[in-house]
């Protein structure tokens, strides 16, 4: 059993992991949709510690300013990567959320590649995943993730 962080830039594809393991029977919370962002782009950090301290075999998904504040409540923070023209893509043709369809959020993407990445890459993350594998292929790892603990 374990608690795990996926992280990553918009259209790395967290959204459809999570889909994916939940499919599988997993408990997960994708804190895009919900109500778990407040304005400003950071947690609702009651509601979160609440989740964290009710379930200790729960994968959570998302790209917050106060994320780094619950790394030590997680067991893995996973990262989940790819290269820039691939997010761009994937976000401009998403039906799922509209972030990520004009010029201007486009290029805020590019700017989170280069200064938000890094920084979650350095600062939290136990382990890198390609977000250009097969959805399965990551469902499995972070299974395996889950089924190894700490």
């Amino acid at each position: 059993m374990a608690r795990i962080l996926v992280t990553g830039m918009s259209g790395a594809g967290k959204s459809t992991l999570l889909e994916e393991l939940a499919r599988r029977g997993e408990l997960t919370v994708d804190t895009d949709y919900d109500g778990w962002e407040l304005p400003g782009a950071v947690w609702d950090e009651p509601r979160m510690s609440e989740l964290l301290a009710r379930h200790d075999d729960v994968v959570v998904s998302g790209t917050v300013e106060n994320q780094g504040r619950f790394y030590d409540r997680f067991d893995h923070v996973v990262l989940l990567s790819a290269p820039v023209g691939i997010l761009i893509e994937r976000a401009a043709n998403r039906t799922n959320n509209p972030y990520g369809h004009s010029a201007a959020q486009q290029l805020q993407i590019r700017r989170h590649v280069l200064e938000v990445e890094p920084l979650l890459r350095r600062g939290g993350a136990t382990v890198e995943l390609d977000g250009r594998l097969p959805v399965g292929e990551l469902a499995d790892a972070i299974e395996a993730l889950r089924g190894a603990g700490l």
